[in-house]
């Protein structure tokens, strides 16, 4: 299986910060959600084998970032856009998004709607239904979130804080440093609602679109996952059994078997 190595990268804006690279074959750009990526992420790997992941990090998702140029909806658009210049080698680069990722590759997919090859969006958030409100992320604890983002919480939760122990007072205070620096960014475009009025441009996306739900989620449920597929035209969608909004870590296989096969020539 293909491994992941940390490289640096600057954009043509001047922001500097972190992203996985490696695999061989055609360039894929993964943008991920807020729960931030790792090298060693089990769907990342997998697509590695097949392609050339590039996986940058959000600013102010890196471990020591202090990056707070990237402010607003069209910021975060903007910034994937510069971000796949400096990957792609391609005309036409596949995007796959992760959540909130996948909010912001849909966004630069409206506006730019013909600048990529193929856009796959995981369990995405931005859109919003008025019957089925999505649930507050922001006002749970970390290890309340398990019970939403997964179909196995007690296997979630050890997959969110990486095995660590909470009876230890320094991973603790590590653990929740990181994730509310997390937070803090992704709350930029996803609080207090993840709401930014996409549903206005959606119809622009002129690219194939596969959308990809967890059967299980409890963040973005299965009708969300219906909205999409009406909303983007010609668009397809694939449900994971057994997993919930963060299916690239609790079903890493089945997700990557769904997106290679919508990738496949």
């Amino acid at each position: 299986m293909a491994t992941l190595e940390r490289i640096r990268v600057t954009t043509r804006r001047g922001i500097e910060g972190d992203a996985f690279v490696g695999g061989s074959g055609p360039d894929l750009v993964f943008f991920h959600g807020a729960g931030g990526v790792t090298a060693d992420d089990p769907l990342l790997t997998q697509l590695a084998d097949s392609f050339t992941v590039h996986a940058p990090v959000w600013p102010g998702f890196g471990p020591d970032e202090t990056e707070t140029s990237v402010e607003d909806m069209l910021d975060f658009t903007l910034h994937g856009w510069d971000l796949v210049d400096a990957f792609a080698r391609q005309d036409l680069p596949i995007v796959v998004g992760h959540s909130m990722g996948a909010m912001i590759a849909a966004e630069m997919a409206s506006v730019a709607r013909n600048d990529l090859a193929k856009l796959v969006l995981l369990t995405p958030a931005g859109m919003w239904i008025d019957a089925e409100p999505t649930p507050d992320l922001f006002a749970m604890l970390p290890f309340e979130m398990a019970e939403v983002l997964f179909h196995d919480p007690v296997l979630g939760e050890k997959l969110m804080t990486g095995g660590a122990d909470f009876t230890d007072n320094d991973a603790l205070t590590t653990f929740m440093v990181a994730n509310a620096r997390r937070m803090g960014t992704a709350g930029k475009i996803l609080f207090p609602i993840p709401n930014r009025r996409l549903s206005k441009r959606i119809h622009r996306i002129g690219v194939p679109t596969l959308v990809v739900g967890g059967a299980s989620d409890g963040l973005v449920p299965p009708v969300y996952i219906d909205l999409w597929r009406d909303s983007v035209a010609g668009s397809s969608t694939h449900m994971i059994e057994a997993a919930g909004h963060m299916l690239h870590l609790e079903q890493p296989a089945a997700t990557a078997t769904a997106i290679l096969n919508f990738l496949s020539p």
